[in-house]
């Protein structure tokens, strides 16, 4: 994995959700409410909304706009009816493509991920297709501009806590976790007070694949774009490895 900038990778996605604030409350505000739906309105007593949480926080959501999503997610338990439905499927070149969405109307979810893959010449194939090639992890950045203390001691306090793996890129370290160890690593991060630009359980390639025909480039952007685009759509996971930014 040395070598791929996380840390600009997020700022890149954070940039662009700046641009469509709308979009990433939306998709937080749907895991709040199936979090209070499953748990409670407590965090403390509901793991699952703490790391909704934390999520919401790394993306800059301000915490009324929190406390008001667990409220009415609170107030408003029996018509919370959101679905979670997985997609997989491959884009341009065999580029493969996870699309995790919550959803209330299953068909129209399916239409509109359907309609990304065929506009960027992809396909949807059956349920784990791709996802071998991809394994499943918690992950947290912490950027180096925000946290300048020795690495040798956050590596420490990381792999204490549980984690699995550290590493240090450029300009930033990344803590791995089982998906089962995930919220308390975070937690244990959270009590010393790190700064944590991204802390999510996500979907991590085993390889990348990189493309060099324009219109491949083009269509698995139109791809990504429309997916990005649709609200009912929470997360897609790929493993093109995008060019880095000048």
């Amino acid at each position: 994995m040395s070598g791929h900038s996380k840390f600009a990778n997020i700022k890149h996605k954070k940039e662009k959700n700046d641009k469509a604030r709308g979009k990433i409350f939306t998709v937080i505000g749907r895991e709040i409410a199936v979090a209070v739906k499953e748990g409670g309105p407590d965090p403390n007593n509901n793991s699952k909304l703490r790391d909704v949480i934390a999520k919401a926080k790394s993306n800059n959501m301000p915490s009324d706009t929190i406390e008001r999503g667990i409220k009415k997610a609170a107030g408003d338990v029996g018509s919370v009816n959101y679905e979670s439905v997985t997609y997989e499927g491959y884009g341009p070149a065999g580029t493969a493509i996870i699309v995790n969405a919550l959803t209330d109307n299953k068909n129209r979810t399916a239409a509109n991920v359907r309609a990304a893959f065929s506009k960027g010449e992809g396909n949807i194939g059956t349920q784990g297709c791709v996802s071998f090639m991809f394994d499943q992890k918690g992950q947290i950045i912490i950027a180096k501009e925000e946290y300048e203390t020795d690495p040798d001691d956050l590596m420490m306090m990381a792999l204490d806590a549980g984690a699995e793996d550290f590493s240090e890129e450029e300009d930033s370290y990344e803590i791995l976790t089982l998906p089962e160890d995930f919220s308390a690593v975070r937690e244990a991060l959270e009590k010393e007070n790190i700064p944590m630009a991204g802390a999510e359980v996500t979907m991590i390639p085993q390889n990348y694949v990189t493309l060099s025909d324009e219109q491949d480039i083009y269509h698995i952007n139109k791809i990504l774009d429309m997916l990005d685009d649709d609200d009912d759509v929470q997360e897609v996971y790929h493993n093109w490895e995008e060019p880095e930014e000048d």
